[in-house]
């Protein structure tokens, strides 16, 4: 059975990041790794900050730190908020580390070795004001083949183009906005994509089958409008060098590679720095991860629509320009963009909900499932509270929330605080016992094709279908004329309630752990329920003592919802 390596887009250093990008790489990431887990799989899931590039270096200028403080201490803040979502990596790496380094340099070595990489003289933008070269994402302007009017020197973030500073319509410097900008000549690296585009063509062509539609279409586009060299190196004062080994000239002037060239390649040095950081006695094999290790890995990767383009097509042509049997993504599963009442999510403008506002609002599980079930898989989609407020009440306080409340209250009340026998199962138990297996198998077939808002649907519809038995049999009637029937029926939705707290918890891990708690199961180590087991309701037999939990989810209310909106904006701060 292949092990599974599992990456998501790396979160950039400069700031908290938006439920946007939650959704559009991390957490649907979290969610399959855990559902893998629970089900037996060898897993390694690997994220880490991408901490290089003018960005970082502006941002710390602006707080007074040097680059490398500033990053140490975005790079925990960062944590602190993935923790506080229950992100479950196995490791949350930092491209800025010394693992990032020595493989970029590598790779370089051998790129430039194997007639990949050659050094050219260019003319760059040069801004007198701001007294430096401006990398391609600091000079800002119009886009030239949409109209968009702040788009970036190195891809226009409306229509997702590539393109170079000269491209920009009325160019200015995204420091100081002056547009007295001069074009300079200095020398950099140039990654010659255009030598390597009959082997991408051909590995996309092997691979895209996988993909979603999403990630076939963009890999096709910009193969389509065929793959130019690309500088791959900046003038910046932080960044993972150039080996003066290699390139002495070029070191001797502190050229740095391009981030986009170094943040891919961080997937591969996070998990050595997994690897290094192993206790006394533990072995972490990270090369069994990522070289020669095609077919005994299968490795999925998440991102939004405007990274994929770097995924599909950018770094698997600097993969197979090393000539090294380095593991490639299998799976490019990417995102369209969850936008805000209809407009952008912006870090830099901050529009939008950010994740630590998110956390401090309500607890991590009411946003991991709203934004998973709601993910904006097809196309776009758009986060509004209305809809926000009506999933979480429908969907968690009543469907679920509730169903776990009566339950158990009314079993205390009428039987204690043990589970109570009655009958055996009848026939509503078996067919119940069939409606869950159908259910679950769909469940599982839609987190396995990384289908996550169908797979939502299905969790959903198995709690239906135990509000659905408990409204069919009505204990609360039931127990006035048949005492052990009403038992019976009462210790099959606990049987359920441990069912879902199984199969609920790559959704909502806290939730989960509170309906599983609930019963006090001497070696409860079932990580996932099998159609077989889902019939048998057998897990909480009868005797088992259990204690009601404080209310999963708490019903947001209109009030609530006025003041989410005032604090946050809603339609008509868009």
């Amino acid at each position: 059975m292949a092990r599974h390596l599992v990456t998501s887009a790396l979160p950039y250093i400069n700031g908290i990041k938006h439920l946007g990008n939650m959704v559009g790489s991390m957490l649907p990431a979290d969610v399959y790794s855990r559902y893998l887990r629970q089900r037996g799989r060898d897993v390694l899931y690997i994220c880490a900050t991408d901490e290089h590039g003018t960005p970082a270096e502006l941002a710390a200028k602006e707080q007074g730190l040097p680059v490398a403080e500033f990053c140490a201490q975005a790079h925990d803040a960062q944590k602190a908020v993935y923790d506080g979502f229950q992100l479950a990596f196995d490791y949350f790496g930092r491209s800025s580390s010394q693992q990032n380094v020595e493989i970029t340099q590598h790779f370089a070595r051998r790129l430039h070795k194997n007639g990949f990489i050659e050094e050219r003289a260019i003319r760059q933008v040069y801004s007198p004001v701001d007294g430096r070269f401006l990398p391609d994402r600091y000079v800002e302007g119009t886009c030239p083949h949409c109209g968009y009017d702040r788009a970036r020197g190195d891809q226009c973030e409306n229509c997702t183009r590539v393109l170079d500073p000269t491209d920009l319509l009325q160019p200015r410097s995204a420091i100081s906005g002056s547009t007295e900008l001069e074009v300079r000549e200095t020398k950099h690296l140039f990654l010659l994509q255009s030598k390597l585009q009959h082997e991408v063509e051909a590995w996309v062509a092997r691979h895209e089958e996988e993909w979603p539609q999403l990630s076939s279409s963009i890999a096709r586009k910009w193969l389509t409008e065929g793959l130019h060299d690309r500088a791959i190196t900046r003038d910046l004062d932080w960044g993972v060098p150039v080996p003066a080994d290699t390139w002495p000239e070029l070191a001797a002037e502190g050229k740095v590679f391009y981030v986009w060239f170094d943040a891919p390649i961080e997937y591969i040095g996070a998990t050595k720095e997994w690897s290094d950081a192993a206790q006394d006695g533990e072995t972490r094999d990270w090369k069994a991860w990522w070289y020669d290790a095609d077919e005994s890995v299968r490795y999925t990767q998440f991102m939004a629509k405007d990274n994929v383009p770097f995924h599909t097509v950018m770094f698997p042509a600097t993969e197979l320009g090393v000539r090294e049997p380095w593991k490639k993504v299998d799976v490019v599963k990417g995102f369209n963009w969850l936008t805000y009442y209809g407009g952008k999510f912006s870090t830099s403008q901050k529009r939008g909900i950010f994740t630590d506002a998110a956390l401090e609002l309500l607890p991590a599980d009411y946003w991991r499932y709203f934004l998973v079930a709601n993910a904006p898989e097809s196309d776009d989609s758009s986060f509004t509270w209305e809809h926000f407020a009506a999933t979480v009440n429908k969907d968690l306080a009543d469907t679920l929330g509730n169903f776990v409340n009566r339950v158990l209250s009314f079993s205390r009340k009428q039987f204690g605080d043990e589970v109570p026998a009655g009958h055996i199962a009848g026939e509503a138990e078996a067919k119940l016992g069939d409606a869950i297996a159908g259910l679950l198998a769909e469940y599982e077939e839609h987190i396995e094709a990384l289908q996550f808002r169908k797979a939502a649907a299905a969790l959903r519809a198995l709690w239906s279908a135990g509000n659905s038995y408990l409204e069919e049999k009505a204990p609360w009637l039931e127990i006035k004329t048949d005492r052990d029937g009403a038992a019976l029926t009462l210790r099959t939705a606990m049987n359920l309630i441990h069912l879902y707290s199984v199969i609920s918890e790559p959704f909502i891990p806290a939730s989960a752990k509170a309906m599983r708690h609930a019963f006090t199961l001497d070696g409860d180590t079932a990580t996932w329920v099998t159609a077989e087991q889902a019939k048998a309701w057998g897990a909480v037999p009868a005797g088992t003592s259990f204690t009601v939990p404080p209310v999963l989810f708490a019903k947001i209310s209109e009030e609530d919802l006025e003041s989410y909106k005032e604090h946050f904006g809603g339609e008509e701060g868009i």
